[in-house]
């Protein structure tokens, strides 16, 4: 964890506790820090996983815009609490995820500031999920929000917040290991390492994969070689991404980590709704054959974005999709934008499409199954 935040943070090993995965400590502490009925403060767009399903809690998103780069404003934040307090919710935290997912962006220390000042203003804690840090390919650097606490001195000169800080990792990115499932929660706070520790029984990592790990991690020249050489790739697919979709009229936000492109597809929408995203969507996955997460799936404030996933695609396949975009955007340019009238035998083809695609699809990709699902 030290090495890939450059150094600059010192952890104690003792207030470490493992989980079967990111999500399975992000649930835990979620569990350890907040009652069922109370409230966590999310910032959009946010990846739509589920942590309100079994522990009870709200979500009360921090609305993020395109104007500034979805950067996070001391104003969104008040914004968002006092949601929650009309709602009669509690606060008591706020979660990010830094580098973002969808956006793939880091946060910077303006931003890491204001939420350290928000948390000590309104006596809340903040999780920071970490878990694309080690993907960081492209300036800015990465700063922890571990990093920012210590600068502003917080373990000597406000204790109280040094010990309502949580960082959640997991092996999952950085080192591409998803399906050993290792997650981890790193706090400074006693009570939440021990509750942490006993529930972790829930979810643990198995011994056989704690050893083979701590063999793998032991070879500090392999790993050093192996992050700098996928955030060279990945720094790479990027560009690509980024060079294919320009062609396409389709323009990314600037981003330097992540596993993905936060794409912006408004020219193609039938309307400035978020209808006309699903639409768009459903042509392009139906029509296409490609796959993205629409923006509405992140929580998105706006219509429109969609993040394109290019990590594990090998350069042929991803040129191929490349070629099907650019194809789709000037059949849609020639056309008007989706969702005017399409020909007879556009209509026969996507029928066509649609029956190669099993039944379950459809049903998960229709709004009632996302609405269920938040």
């Amino acid at each position: 964890m030290a090495k890939i935040r450059g150094n600059k943070v010192t952890f104690d090993p003792n207030n470490l506790v493992l989980a079967a995965g990111a999500t399975s400590a992000n649930e835990t502490l979620i569990f350890c820090l907040v009652d069922p009925g109370q409230a966590i403060l999310l910032p959009t767009p946010y990846y739509p996983g589920d942590l309100k399903w079994r522990t009870g809690v709200e979500i009360v998103p921090v609305h993020c815009w395109s104007s500034n780069g979805f950067r996070i404003t001391m104003s969104a934040l008040e914004d968002a609490y006092q949601s929650a307090q009309t709602l009669n919710l509690k606060v008591k935290g706020v979660l990010i995820t830094n580098p973002s997912n969808p956006l793939g962006t880091t946060m910077t220390r303006e931003e890491l500031n204001h939420l350290i000042t928000f948390a000590i203003a309104k006596n809340i804690h903040i999780i920071s999920d970490e878990v694309f840090a080690g993907t960081v390919f492209d300036s800015p650097g990465f700063i922890s929000i571990m990093e920012a606490a210590m600068d502003r001195r917080l373990e000597n000169e406000n204790p109280d917040l040094w010990n309502r800080i949580h960082i959640v990792y997991s092996l999952s990115k950085d080192l591409g290991l998803p399906g050993f499932r290792v997650g981890m929660i790193y706090s400074n706070n006693e009570t939440v390492v021990s509750a942490a520790t006993r529930m972790s029984s829930f979810g643990l990592v198995s011994s056989q994969t704690q050893y083979l790990l701590s063999n793998m991690l032991a070879n500090k020249k392999f790993t050093s070689k192996y992050m700098k050489e996928n955030q060279k790739r990945l720094k790479r697919k990027r560009e690509m991404l980024v060079s294919g979709l320009r062609t396409s009229g389709m323009e990314c936000l600037k981003s330097n980590a992540g596993l993905f492109c936060w794409v912006d597809m408004r020219h193609l929408l039938s309307s400035n709704t978020f209808d006309a995203e699903t639409k768009l969507w459903k042509t392009i996955l139906c029509e296409v054959g490609l796959n993205m997460t629409a923006g509405e799936s992140c929580h998105c404030s706006e219509p429109g974005r969609f993040r394109v996933c290019f990590a594990s695609m090998s350069q042929a396949t991803l040129q191929i999709a490349m070629r099907r975009l650019r194809d789709f955007a000037e059949r849609s340019s020639c056309s008007g934008r989706i969702g005017n009238k399409i020909s007879s035998q556009q209509q026969n083809m996507s029928s066509l499409k649609r029956k190669l695609l099993s039944n379950w699809v459809h049903k998960l990709s229709s709004s009632e199954c996302d609405e269920q699902h938040r």
